[in-house]
Parts: structure tokens; C-alpha cells; sequence
């Protein structure tokens, strides 16, 4: 039975399981997503945010690829209509989740839709897909809370060591190298997920663009890593198909 909005207050047994398993999924990735948050929060004020500016930034933007983007351009006075292209052409990896996630909500209003695509993440996106990539369709019950489960806590988590990074990240020492420790953690969540070959070209591809366009303006690399990724994937899968004998009918 398709679920057409959030439901009550208070979830029945079954849409809490589901939730706990989308937190239980996400929970290791929380560790790397909160550290991500924490250095940008305190990127932020260092830039020369006011502590309320960052606050609010991280807030209603909720992006960290875009938030460090435009922190220059804040800076140095540039146009509005450029800091908001900026963080545009970053997060446009999230028109390709979108598409994909698509047919699961499309049934959903307008409204609720549009807060489970300012709340979803990236590795909740790689998770639902793992999971549901398969079951093209109106989302289940099980489904919605299982993405509710990954995106509630991963909202809060960020937001929360975001604030700690804004208020307190003067007293992190400069020698610690938080962002090299957020890297090690999301690679511990991301490469068990890497089962199938497909799976295994789509990462392989998507580093190795990713580690050649870093110099790319406005984190264009980040847009090529997943697009080509993406591709490299699909192409793999299909070889796969092309490649086993067919049954005799």
C-alpha cells in the first residue's frame, strides 16, 4: 500500500522499524557527515562570518559543498546572482538523485516532496538505492520511513556539530586534519557497499575524475566524478548482460 504523506505524530510499529533501519544504515556515515559539518562550520566563521550568519547559513542551505563554495565569493563582495550560480552548478549532482528518486514519490504533494529533497543527502540516496534501487514504483510505507530514518538524524547531526564548529571551533587546535579524518570515514561506509561490478567501476571511475578535476572551478569535478561514474556503471552492467549466453528457448 502506497503512502501519500507523513502520516501522524506517532508511527505505528511498523514505520518504526522502518525508520530504525534507515538510522541503523546511516548511523556509521553520521560519523563522517558530522565531521564534515563541524569543518564546515568552522570554515565559516574563519572566512569572517559573523557566528549569526553562519548559524543561519548552515541552516537554511543545509550543503556543504555549496556552503564552502560560496564562502569565497561571500568574502570578496561578489554579485548575489553569483553566489547563488555557484552553489547551484555544485549541487547539481542532486538533479540526477532526484530523477532517479522520482518515480518513489511522484505521487507525493508537491510540498512534501520538495522537504524530502531539501532533507535527502547524498549517502541517503546511495542507501535507498542499494536497497530499493530495483522497485521502481509509488513508495511504500516501509520505504518513506526507511528514508526518514536516514534523513531526520542526518539533518539534526549536521546541524548540531555544524553549530559546535561555528561556536567552539576556535578552540580546535590548527594541527588536526579533521578533513582528511571525515574522508577515511565516509570511504568506511561506502566501499562495503560495493558488491557487483558495476558497482565496483561506478566508485573506480568516479575517484579517479574526482582526483583529476579537483583543480575544475566551482567543484565542477564533483558534478563529472558522479556523472561519470554513473555512466561507467550502467556501461559495465550492460556489458555484463551482453556477455552471458542467452537460454534456449
Amino acid at each position: 500500500m502506497a503512502e501519500s504523506g507523513f502520516a501522524s505524530w506517532w508511527p505505528d510499529i511498523h514505520k518504526r522499524q522502518s525508520f530504525k533501519a534507515g538510522f541503523r544504515d546511516v548511523f556509521t556515515a553520521l560519523v563522517a557527515t558530522s565531521t564534515w559539518g563541524f569543518v564546515t562550520g568552522i570554515a565559516m566563521v574563519k572566512s569572517g562570518l559573523t557566528e549569526t550568519m553562519a548559524a543561519w547559513m548552515t541552516l537554511l542551505v543545509y550543503a556543504g559543498s555549496a556552503q564552502l563554495t560560496s564562502l569565497p565569493l561571500i568574502v570578496s563582495s561578489a554579485p548575489i546572482w553569483l553566489i547563488f550560480a555557484a552553489g547551484m552548478v555544485v549541487n547539481l549532482r542532486f538533479i540526477i538523485f532526484a530523477a532517479a528518486l522520482q518515480p518513489f514519490f511522484r505521487h507525493m504533494p508537491w510540498f512534501k516532496r520538495l522537504v524530502l529533497g531539501f532533507l535527502s543527502t547524498d549517502i541517503a540516496f546511495v542507501f535507498f538505492m542499494a536497497r530499493y534501487g530495483d522497485r521502481k514504483g509509488p513508495a511504500t510505507t516501509e520505504q518513506l520511513w526507511y528514508l526518514l530514518g536516514m534523513i531526520i538524524p542526518g539533518w539534526i547531526s549536521w546541524n548540531v556539530f555544524s553549530m559546535i564548529g561555528i561556536y567552539m571551533g576556535g578552540f580546535v587546535p590548527a594541527s588536526w586534519s579533521l578533513e582528511f579524518a571525515a574522508i577515511l570515514a565516509l570511504m568506511a561506509v561506502v566501499i562495503p557497499l560495493v558488491k557487483t561490478r558495476p558497482m565496483a567501476m561506478c566508485l573506480l571511475v568516479a575517484g579517479i575524475i574526482a582526483l583529476v578535476g579537483q583543480a575544475l572551478p566551482l567543484r565542477l569535478g564533483l558534478l563529472a566524478a558522479v556523472i561519470g561514474g554513473i555512466v561507467a556503471g550502467v556501461l559495465t552492467e550492460r556489458l555484463q548482460h551482453r556477455g552471458k549466453p542467452r537460454r534456449r528457448q
